[in-house]
């Protein structure tokens, strides 16, 4: 990746947190924390590592698409606003976000929205669900990869580790995990709620391959994608991010995991991400 296209990813980050303020705002509901701290991991892999077709099944190359799954379906407005920035949907859509009827369900539908693989947001299921896709596409001798992301908060469900076994079982080699490990869920910090513990060897001990990056520089993000792509075991990449990244005011808050700000909150917000 050259300087000048760092540069242009960078800016469509910042571009993707305005979107995102802007959705929760005038939903006057979501989950802006979460959605903040997964910005540039998806921007990333929708526009460097995964191989997408926005015109979705109309592509004659549809079936090997790469697969991607919000496991923490919370942070939908992100997924949504990356989308649209390449090309799934007009981005004036975006304006529609948890509206009653709408495409944009404040959790992610595969039925209400082309692009979305499964429905998700019951937390800790989406790793199975990758898995099963997984399994099914090496069935079916079908070169793509799946593409799951993880909340931390969301390892604490024992079906993620129940996924993991099954994964390493079977060398799902094409099972590609990041896990958005930001130290913060609902009820306050991971370790107080409930330790994980070292994840790295966690997952190495249930026979994954692991890569440590900080989930907010995109050259470590394309770096890991593609590294990951090359294992013979399934990888779990775990991301360092900052929940609410962006926005001095909601970064490493737990109140900020599920509200939407006021209008003066808006405001400073949509300031300090200004060009």
């Amino acid at each position: 990746m050259d300087k000048t296209e760092l540069e242009n990813l960078n800016k469509t980050c910042k571009k993707i947190r305005r979107e995102v303020i802007e959705m929760i705002y005038n939903a006057k509901s979501g989950h802006p924390g979460g959605s903040l701290s997964a910005v540039e991991i998806l921007t990333t892999l929708f526009k460097k590592c995964m191989n997408i077709y926005p015109d979705w099944d109309k592509n004659p190359n549809f079936k090997n698409r790469d697969r991607f799954i919000l496991s923490k379906g919370h942070a939908s407005a992100t997924l949504y606003a990356v989308m649209a920035e390449y090309g799934y949907f007009s981005e004036s859509e975006l304006n529609t976000f948890r509206h009653f009827g709408t495409k944009l369900q404040g959790h992610p539908s595969c039925k209400m929205l082309n692009g979305i693989e499964v429905s998700t947001g019951s937390l800790g299921q989406g790793l199975s669900m990758a898995n099963g896709i997984a399994l099914a596409m090496k069935l079916d001798k079908n070169p793509a990869n799946v593409f799951v992301y993880l909340g931390d908060g969301e390892l604490q469900e024992g079906n993620i580790w129940e996924a993991a076994m099954a994964a390493a079982h079977y060398k799902s080699d094409n099972l590609i995990a990041f896990v958005d490990y930001n130290g913060l869920q609902i009820d306050g910090k991971i370790c107080d709620i409930m330790n994980l513990g070292d994840i790295s060897k966690k997952f190495e001990a249930f026979g994954w391959d692991t890569i440590s990056i900080d989930g907010h520089n995109i050259e470590q993000i394309e770096n890991a994608a593609n590294l990951a792509k090359k294992n013979q075991k399934p990888t779990v990449i775990i991301a360092k991010t900052i929940k609410g990244k962006g926005v001095s005011f909601m970064e490493n808050q737990t109140s900020w995991h599920g509200k939407a700000p006021n209008k003066d909150e808006y405001e400073l917000a949509m300031k300090e991400l200004e060009d």
